[in-house]
């Protein structure tokens, strides 16, 4: 398996963590979600994010198709993903409750960015 590949498989456990993460905060709103299932997302996605860096490293893939530049907009996407998360995760230290958005956000630009370095593990 290549890192990229592997990059792409810890970044999709992080990214099915975090639907779960979801589910449950969906099914009870009041309570705050398991600290085990935040922390495993967490740590897959600093591992993920770390692989990514190390495979982004090679040469470029998919040149032939434009795509040479998915992995760095993957990685820039997935760095902002990450800031939102640890912004929520300060936020939820400090017992704050967090705005419907903030979730929104951080989803939306990690799955923004999975989906692009899926799109450049496939086409390279």
């Amino acid at each position: 398996m290549s890192l990229l590949a592997l990059a792409v498989t810890l970044l999709g456990l992080t990214v099915l963590l975090g639907g779960a993460l979801v589910v449950v905060a969906l099914r009870h709103p009041g309570r705050k979600p398991p600290r085990l299932l935040a922390t495993l997302h967490g740590l897959c996605a600093v591992a993920g994010y770390a692989v990514l860096l190390a495979a982004l490293q090679g040469p470029p893939r998919g040149a032939a198709y434009g795509a040479q530049s998915f992995g760095l907009a993957a990685a820039i996407l997935l760095l902002i993903a990450a800031a939102l998360g640890v912004a929520t995760f300060i936020l939820h230290l400090r017992q704050a409750r967090l705005p419907g958005f903030w979730a929104g956000a951080h989803a939306s630009v990690a799955i923004s960015g999975y989906v692009i370095l899926a799109a450049y593990l496939f086409v390279g």
